[in-house]
């Protein structure tokens, strides 16, 4: 059986909150996954005291040691999970 890195939603309506779980493709978005690897936050924070660009950030956070196990074992990762993978820098963005 195929196993997939992907988002799991919580969180309220208007105020989203996931995390990043490797679950089994065929089951349902909020089942329970086979292990949690992080939580994404995609609201913009205010930009932190001291920060020289002044941008918003989004809060990312993901044990990176189990995730690189996942993909070396040869889970795939959904659309949105490639993204966040490739910002924290485990893929390389694809063209």
């Amino acid at each position: 059986m195929v196993v997939r890195i992907r988002l799991a939603r919580f969180g309220k309506r208007n105020a989203p909150f996931y995390n990043i779980v490797v679950a089994h493709a065929r089951t349902a978005r909020n089942s329970k996954p086979l292990e949690v690897l992080g939580t994404y936050d995609p609201i913009p924070k205010p930009p932190r005291p001291g920060d020289e660009g002044g941008r918003p950030w989004k809060d990312i956070k993901l044990d990176t040691s189990r995730a690189k196990y996942w993909l070396g074992v040869g889970a795939q990762p959904s659309d949105p999970a490639w993204r966040l993978l490739s910002m924290v820098g485990l893929l390389v963005r694809g063209t």
